[in-house]
């Protein structure tokens, strides 16, 4: 999972990347991306040391990447946004301080989106008119008159103003065209980054919508409140009456948002948490941690991490009947602690 981060110069993206991973904004990258693994806190591994005191714990990650400032005047944002292809998730950074608007940072992202979707269109059904023209066998030929067609419905609806919507698209046509990576069908949440004496951050959930999530928090005053104790932080807070959000609820929100979370695996030689997607299945599950083990596998043990933990043992889970044997095709819940059986 690689998180894009997007956002006009004066947003705050890179202080943001900066709260999130540790890893301090290289000036050297302004005009290029910059990428940092984000380790997801996970509470219960902690609980799940007590009781097998391993001799290694290791945390689930994602990887985030810094893209370049856009600019308001929309002048050279269409190379930049390129950056966000590769992306599986954007998350648009919008100031809500110095008079800034978050509709309309959001209006003018989907803008340049737009554009850039729309170059890349024009551009390849430009170089497809070129080569229908040659004398291709059939099977190519159809396959190009696919992609035109495919090629044309979205470039319509970008010249009129319209993102591009994977749900109108036929699974002939995606096919077709998913190579292109378009930003405007790419998942997407807004993040707005508030000034430092912000009270009310739910106030912002108003620009939320189904498919478009909001978080909301100040990076500057979170930034300035990591470099004191959390007594200290947290006195200050009481004191100014400030609200503070948290690096921990942030990343574990945009993992959520994503559409990932978390399975563990739990042993004397290794407490570990593993990113995958939700409703994902065991098979899948078994290929995060080694890919022999999608070829190899016969079945995984599974356990409720509250289960276990509330119970202290596996033999205590098990007496109770609360483990159950699963197939490749289970699907896997946000918590499950994993045990596969693979086979030689």
């Amino acid at each position: 999972m690689k998180i894009g981060l997007v956002g006009y110069s004066g947003s705050g993206k890179s202080s943001l990347f900066f709260w999130l991973s540790g890893v301090t904004p290289d000036p050297a990258a302004v005009n290029t991306s910059q990428s940092a693994m984000v380790t997801i806190p996970e509470p219960r591994i902690e609980a799940l040391c007590k009781l097998y005191n391993p001799k290694k714990v290791t945390y689930a990650s994602m990887e985030i990447d810094d893209t370049p400032g856009l600019s308001r005047d929309h002048i050279g944002n269409v190379s930049k946004l390129a950056h966000l292809r590769e992306a599986d998730y954007l998350v648009c950074v919008v100031p809500a301080f110095s008079g800034a608007k978050v509709d309309s940072e959001m209006k003018a992202f989907v803008e340049d989106m737009i554009l850039a979707d729309l170059e890349i269109a024009t551009n390849r059904l430009e170089k497809l008119d070129e080569q229908l023209k040659r004398h291709l066998p059939k099977e190519d030929l159809e396959k190009l008159e696919i992609e035109k067609e495919a090629l044309v419905v979205i470039r319509d609806r970008l010249e009129a103003g319209n993102p591009i919507l994977a749900e109108e698209m036929t699974d002939e046509h995606y096919h077709a065209t998913r190579s292109f990576r378009f930003l405007t069908e790419k998942r997407r949440m807004i993040f707005v980054n508030t000034g430092d004496d912000e009270v009310d951050f739910e106030q912002y959930q108003k620009f939320a919508t189904e498919k478009e999530p909001v978080l909301a928090a100040s990076v500057g005053l979170e930034l300035e409140l990591n470099k004191t104790s959390p007594e200290e932080a947290d006195s200050f807070c009481k004191e100014m009456g400030l609200t503070r959000v948290g690096r921990d609820k942030i990343v574990r929100s945009l993992m959520d948002y994503s559409g990932q979370m978390v399975f563990l695996t739990a042993g004397e030689k290794e407490v570990r948490s593993w990113l995958m997607s939700k409703n994902g299945t065991a098979l899948e599950a078994a290929g995060r941690i080694h890919s022999d083990f999608v070829k190899k596998f016969i079945r995984c043990e599974v356990i409720a991490c509250d289960d276990l933990v509330r119970l202290g043992s596996e033999r205590e889970v098990k007496a109770a009947g609360l483990n159950h044997r699963e197939t490749k095709d289970y699907v896997v819940k946000e918590g499950d602690v994993l045990l596969f059986h693979i086979g030689q």
